[in-house]
């Protein structure tokens, strides 16, 4: 019985498969040739149209090419040739000349109003520098806020410094914030000199926890440091006055 069976959805089966239509192939060839046929009047009724967005994206790229090869690397090396004199000035002190020439010579102020960051980003810092020193608060900041580099010392040097700016400005807690930033963006021996002009202030703030957090900071992570040798006496005197 189960032989029958089988045997009956066996010819059931057949018989089904041999009314299945088959594909017919004039069909689908006739409708690649429309498809075709379609694309190819697309193509001749755009030509000229794609032909002009074709020819204005080459001028476009070459426009970009010559003009960075012929105003802006130009312009790139006579910034960096002007800097040479402003950052030797720099290098020897004379923070005046270096930020403001010396009528032959530009400095880093005209270099900034003249070329922008073509002259590289160390510009601002410099510039920075030479404001913080000369005791121009703001604009010691406003030029080292401008300073962005893959650098991850001078970048937290440049941050230090905005904190001294804060500092001139009697700003404390914004002094303090920005050296704690900047020990946190380097993580090296410069950062123990950060976290001990953050404690300072905290201290001078009458936040003695803060302080002494900053101080512990110098114990644990930076003992090797010159703040590290002697930052023993500092936790010791507010552990001394908490008691």
């Amino acid at each position: 019985m189960v032989a029958t069976d089988l045997k009956n959805k066996n010819i059931k089966y057949m018989s089904n498969s041999k009314q299945t239509k088959p594909v017919n192939q004039n069909e689908s060839g006739e409708k690649v040739v429309e498809v075709l046929s379609k694309t190819e009047n697309f193509f001749e009724t755009y030509k000229n149209k794609l032909l002009y967005g074709m020819f204005a994206v080459i001028v476009i790229i070459a426009a970009v090419l010559l003009f960075h090869r012929y105003i802006i690397v130009p312009k790139q090396n006579e910034a960096i040739d002007q800097s040479f004199v402003a950052e030797q000035n720099f290098r020897a002190d004379k923070f005046d000349l270096a930020l403001n020439g010396d009528g032959n010579n530009l400095g880093f102020k005209q270099i900034i109003s003249e070329y922008g960051n073509k002259a590289g980003a160390a510009t601002y810092f410099y510039a920075g520098v030479c404001e913080l020193k000369l005791g121009n608060y703001n604009e010691a900041i406003e030029y080292l806020k401008q300073y962005k580099s893959k650098d991850a010392i001078i970048s937290a040097r440049a941050i230090a410094c905005i904190g001294d700016a804060y500092v001139g400005l009697e700003e404390y807690a914004k002094a303090a914030d920005n050296f704690k930033k900047a020990a946190e963006s380097a993580d090296n021996i410069f950062a123990a000199s950060y976290l001990m002009k953050a404690g300072i202030i905290y201290e001078e703030l009458d936040e003695k926890e803060r302080a002494l957090e900053m101080y512990k900071k110098i114990q644990d992570k930076y003992p090797q440091s010159p703040e590290g040798y002697e930052i023993g006496k500092y936790i010791s005197r507010i552990q001394i006055e908490q008691k």
